[in-house]
């Protein structure tokens, strides 16, 4: 199976980095960003361009599409942009508002109803600010939960009924986590039969579509040392060990739990050699995302598992503190693009991913 749609990435929020990494990958990375194109604002993404535009160097230019199938077709050595969102007044760079996450919203809302219509093969969404997005009136904690919710909308299900599942990776190290956006306190409630469950099934699904073979998963406990046979927490024996017990009757090869401080070093491959697991299924947010980002935070990818369309984004935040001086590392939304394109089959035969 193969594609030829093109790939949105969303603009993110104007006020951070996303505008400047978008236009960085064009100019540098033209092979992952062929047959792309930018859903977003075309005056935001034409200042991003003067900005990184060196003294005496004429502006990366913007070519501006009429539709998103017109993205297959734009010459090389410019950026295509497609305004999905009303033309915002001038969106001061580094500050919260509710103007910018307004416009970071509309443009993964518009992204995520083309892909459920088929109209896009993928989107590759850049940094949003979750206090910008909230201030404008959304209520989700970040990308994740809007394609959720919007996923769950064209299908006419309950959004409990589109489970879905963040998958952290880089070429070293893939984590899929079992809560996501949600206090610690809150993130240990959620350890349930159920919810592990539901994880294994989600990483075992998803991430054997793209190696083409079950994906050996590693478990990681929640408790020091894998609660040490009860002593440190039952979590391991009364939820977890039976979670991955329901998971490999199902045939689903799942291992452990096993101590959270040595698992993600069994399962890291490195060059020549293999890791123990494809990929570790982590208990809660930092448990997963530490020991990834710690590994190559300019090579990390994620990619949510469980939706009908293909998501993946950078592994960073919007850097306000950077942005506007030119100093983003594009690294990882370039690393996202091409995962993206590995996950829809653009260009190449999904039968025979096995990269990813």
């Amino acid at each position: 199976m193969k594609t030829t749609k093109p790939i949105a990435i969303t603009l993110g929020d104007p006020a951070g980095i996303g505008p400047e990494i978008i236009v960085k990958a064009f100019r540098d990375a033209p092979d992952a960003t062929r047959g792309c194109f930018v859903a977003g604002d075309v005056a935001t993404v034409r200042a991003a361009c003067a900005a990184l535009a060196s003294p005496g160097q004429l502006a990366w230019p913007v070519a501006l599409l009429d539709s998103a199938s017109e993205a297959v077709d734009v010459p090389p050595r410019c950026v295509p942009v497609l305004q999905v969102v009303e033309p915002p007044p001038v969106i001061a760079v580094g500050i919260v508002s509710a103007l910018a996450g307004k416009v970071a919203g509309d443009c993964v809302v518009w992204a995520a109803r083309a892909a459920l219509h088929g109209d896009i093969a993928a989107i590759v969404t850049a940094p949003l600010h979750k206090e910008s997005l909230a201030a404008a009136g959304f209520p989700y904690p970040g990308h994740t939960e809007l394609l959720q919710a919007e996923s769950a909308a064209y299908l006419g299900r309950p959004v409990s009924k589109v489970p879905v599942r963040m998958m952290l990776a880089t070429d070293e190290l893939r984590t899929v986590l079992v809560s996501i956006h949600m206090s610690l306190r809150n993130a240990i409630d959620a350890v349930t039969f159920e919810g592990v469950l539901q994880t294994l099934r989600i990483t075992h699904s998803a991430l054997g579509a793209a190696l083409g073979h079950a994906p050996r998963i590693g478990v990681a406990g929640l408790n020091p040392h894998a609660g040490e046979g009860g002593l440190f927490g039952s979590e391991e024996q009364h939820i977890i060990a039976p979670a991955i017990a329901a998971a490999r009757a199902e045939g689903i090869d799942a291992h452990g739990p096993y101590a959270p401080d040595t698992v993600f070093m069994r399962a890291r491959g490195k060059p020549g050699r293999k890791g123990e697991f494809d990929v570790v299924v982590a208990m809660y947010h930092d448990q997963g995302l530490i020991p990834v980002k710690y590994l190559g935070v300019d090579k990390g990818v994620n990619v949510t598992l469980g939706l009908p369309l293909v998501r993946t984004s950078p592994d960073h935040g919007t850097a306000f503190d950077i942005a506007g001086t030119g100093r983003a590392d594009a690294s990882s939304l370039i690393e996202a693009l091409r995962m993206a394109r590995t996950l829809a089959g653009v260009g190449r035969d999904k039968a025979a991913v096995t990269s990813v």
